[in-house]
């Protein structure tokens, strides 16, 4: 029988000779999880105006159905290890993938916004732990030789249901309706309680756990996260600190997350282990990861946006775009665990990120003539790198982490990923509005110097159309402005993306080299 997996047994538990049928099982089940997990932020965003629309809700009120469940899910993250030692690993994922069914399917039938907002934060709360538990998975029940196979099937969710959840979304809201975005999760939610009910062994709940828990830990991770998730979802919109409730939240950050570090280095049974820190190369791999977290959702964000403001594009049309940053890596994936017993994985990584560099930038030159034919390249290359960059990322970042380290590491390391990505959609969303009414200003400037220009501009405009008053030319000439302003502002996002990717590389570029069989 395959051995029994909570925090607790983990603590003392060596990764076994060779996995188990069962031991596969619960990995294929907790993949499929976290694929679902992460599916459900990017799934709707192609379809939040449709869902807006049919809730009688305005941009601002909408932007909270995603802005819940964010909130939701980047608290419940942290604490999915404490948990598990609380229920036992078996009970906890079956009760949160049973929440995750049920939530789903009641976004599906939301009458109302408010209900929509509590159902999403619900979702995201039942979801969280998917995505660290399964990453805890495969370093407890795969042996060393396994696990970068189990890394490429983790990263692989990682990576690859970001990039067709706008495709999903999208496709169904064109041909069907947006409430089979929700509906769409009971049945891959029915197959992992069955594969998980079948493969995790049972165990007895540890509820004095309970007592002795770390529960001011608990209260200001939570507080803290919480409200920096919406400082950085709602900052832009209301206009930074200019918004007494984004100074309050900001506030309330920087007292509980500070707060929150001095508990857990100081506490006897702490939440999180925040020393394992100290390792080189695990702090490292996470500032890596950190900014391909950045840049993976900060592309996930601008591409949609772009096609859809600049190019007019409607949400099938964005997602058939967005295919070539995800099908590509089905090619890739496979073939990662082969190359990982011959090459350095830290080569692999860089190699991977200066792919992905390469494709940032690529699209810091667009102009008015580029759209979704002028990215596929770009996304290629992009589809192509992510993967060298995820898989032996996270082998090598968790390398010398102990296995009783393995629950605060995963969290501290998925966190750090979905946070980043967080913090990199608001640097960019402030930058399209900031560095557009930049450029706006110096285009005018460059129009007043050249004002000859401007009036053969007008004349040309006014052979094509003449009967078009000099305010109407005066209008258009305006709005092509703003539009040039928008795609320089564009420009300097994904070129600032690639800077960030720059110091990932870097980041990579510190840890020790990988021992490679000869």
């Amino acid at each position: 029988m395959s051995q029994a997996i909570t925090a607790e047994p983990m603590s003392a538990l060596q990764p076994q000779q060779k996995a188990s049928r069962r031991d596969w099982i619960a990995i294929y089940a907790m993949m499929l999880g976290a694929f679902m997990a992460i599916l459900d932020i990017q799934i709707i965003n192609s379809s939040l105006a449709n869902i807006q629309g049919s809730l009688s809700a305005t941009i601002s009120e909408g932007s909270w159905i995603s802005t819940s469940y964010m909130i939701a899910e980047i608290v419940m993250i942290p604490l999915s290890g404490w948990l598990v030692t609380v229920f036992s690993l078996r009970r906890y994922l079956l009760w949160s993938v049973a929440g995750f069914i049920i939530f789903s399917g009641l976004c599906g039938l939301a009458w109302d916004l408010n209900s929509m907002i509590v159902f999403r934060a619900l979702q995201g709360i039942a979801v969280a732990p998917l995505i660290p538990l399964s990453f805890t998975l495969v370093r407890s029940r795969l042996s060393e030789a396994e696990q970068p196979k189990g890394m490429a099937l983790f990263s692989f969710t990682i990576v690859f249901a970001p990039a067709i959840g706008p495709s999903i979304g999208g496709w169904l809201t064109e041909n069907y309706s947006w409430h089979l975005i929700f509906y769409l999760n009971v049945i891959p939610g029915l197959l992992m309680m069955y594969l998980l009910s079948y493969s995790l062994d049972r165990e007895s709940m540890q509820l004095d756990k309970l007592k002795n828990a770390d529960w001011l830990g608990i209260l200001t991770l939570s507080l803290g996260l919480a409200s920096l998730e919406f400082v950085l979802e709602e900052g832009n919109r209301n206009n930074w600190f200019q918004s007494h409730e984004i100074t309050t939240m900001a506030i309330v950050t920087g007292l509980m997350l500070p707060v929150f570090v001095y508990l857990q280095l100081t506490h006897q049974n702490p939440l999180l282990n925040l020393r394992i820190l100290k390792d080189r190369q695990f702090t490292l791999g996470v500032l890596a990861n950190s900014a391909v977290g950045l840049a993976m959702f900060g592309s996930v964000f601008l591409l949609p946006v772009y096609l859809g403001q600049v190019q007019g594009y409607n949400a099938l049309q964005i997602g058939e775009v967005m295919l070539w940053a995800g099908l590509p890596q089905l090619l890739v994936i496979p073939l990662l665990p082969l190359l990982m017993k011959h090459i350095d994985k830290r080569w692999l990584c860089l190699f991977g990120m200066a792919l992905f560099t390469l494709s940032a930038w690529m699209n810091s030159n667009m102009s008015i003539d580029y759209a979704g034919d002028q990215f596929k390249l770009s996304l290629l290359v992009r589809a192509i790198g992510q993967p060298f960059i995820m898989v032996p990322l996270s082998v090598i970042t968790m390398a010398k982490i102990g296995m009783k380290d393995i629950p605060s590491a995963s969290s501290l390391y998925n966190t750090s990923r979905n946070l980043s990505g967080a913090i990199g959609i608001a640097i960019v969303s402030t930058m399209i509005d900031k560095r557009s009414s930049f450029h706006e200003v110096r285009i005018g400037e460059s129009l007043a110097q050249f004002s000859h220009g401007v009036q053969q501009y007008f004349e040309t405009l006014h052979n094509a159309m003449p009967q078009l008053s000099l305010e109407q030319q005066g209008a258009l000439l305006m709005q092509q402005v703003s539009r040039d302003a928008s795609i320089m502002a564009f420009n300097d996002s994904f070129l600032f993306m690639a800077a960030i990717l720059g110091l990932g590389f870097f980041a990579i570029l510190g840890m020790k080299a990988d021992k490679v069989p000869s």
